[in-house]
């Protein structure tokens, strides 16, 4: 039991598993502000220019009585909405990560060397090289 606890303890404690619970906490607090954004700022004036419609107000009445049956299709656009707003900025996100991976990248490629010192002749040579052209030994 003392190995299995030890085990997780390392698991837990990996860079990676803390960084995707930052990573969810974030995310949810993000998709709390996008909720928001859709219910208290962008869903009024839309309902406003299309006759004064409450969007979370729309429902189909399945029954009637004191507690109705509905189907709530207005809270479907709003969430409907708030994910279109979320996936658009995850794509915005992804995008400028790819364009920072990319040019380091390039950076990195650019910084390595394309030549290097033979140690036996000091003749300069290919860095991918493993036998010196002009000596013929053995590079590490």
């Amino acid at each position: 039991m003392k190995g299995f606890i030890a085990e997780f303890k390392k698991f837990a404690m990996r860079g990676n598993v803390i960084d995707m619970a930052v990573g969810i906490i974030i995310g949810a607090s993000f998709g709390k502000i996008v909720d928001s954004l859709v219910k208290d700022i962008l869903m009024p004036p839309i309902g406003l220019i299309l006759g004064k419609v409450d969007f979370s107000d729309l429902k189909i009445n399945l029954t009637s009585g004191a507690e109705p049956v509905t189907i709530n299709y207005g809270l479907f656009i709003n969430a409907l909405i708030s994910f279109l707003i979320v996936a658009f900025a995850v794509f915005i996100l992804i995008k400028a990560i790819n364009k920072l991976q990319e040019k380091m990248i390039k950076e990195e490629t650019a910084a390595e060397p394309k030549t290097k010192i033979c140690p036996y002749c000091c003749t300069e040579i290919p860095a991918q090289a493993s036998r010196c052209p002009h000596c013929t030994s053995e590079l590490k």
